[in-house]
C-alpha cells in the first residue's frame, strides 16, 4: 500500500535565544459582523467554548457570525411585519396618529428582536 504524505517545511525565527515558527494565517475578509454577530460571539465564548474554539481553528468564525447577523436581521424584519399586520398597525394609523404608529412599531420590533435573539443567537 502506497501512502503519500504532503511534506512541508516549517521555518523558524530566533528571538532572544528562542525559536519561533514562522506561521501565517490565510487572508480573512474584513467585513463587519454586526451587533448580532458580536452578541453571538460573546455567547459562544462564554457558553459554548468548544464550538467557539472549533470555529476559530477552522477559520470559520467570522463567516458564521456574519451569517447569524444576516439571518437575525431578516427574521426580525419578517416577524415585525407579521406582528404589525396582526395588530392592525397600518399606513392609515401612521397617517392618523404618527406617534401611536411609532410606538406600536417599536413594540413589534422589540418583541420580534427578543424572540429571534433567544432562538438564533443564544442557542
Amino acid at each position: 500500500m502506497d501512502k503519500t504524505t504532503e511534506s512541508f517545511t516549517i521555518t523558524y525565527t530566533e528571538k532572544d535565544g528562542l525559536l519561533y515558527p514562522d506561521l501565517e494565517l490565510p487572508e480573512q475578509p474584513c467585513e463587519a459582523i454586526g451587533c448580532f454577530g458580536r452578541m453571538r460571539r460573546r455567547y459562544l465564548k462564554e457558553h459554548r467554548k468548544a464550538y467557539y474554539s472549533l470555529l476559530c481553528m477552522k477559520l470559520e468564525l467570522n463567516d458564521h457570525l456574519r451569517e447569524i447577523n444576516r439571518q437575525v436581521i431578516e427574521q426580525i424584519e419578517l416577524i415585525t411585519d407579521q406582528l404589525a399586520k396582526a395588530e392592525g398597525v397600518t399606513e392609515q394609523l401612521k397617517a392618523r396618529d404618527q406617534l401611536g404608529w411609532v410606538q406600536a412599531m417599536n413594540s413589534c420590533r422589540t418583541r420580534a428582536e427578543e424572540q429571534v435573539v433567544r432562538e438564533t443567537v443564544l442557542t
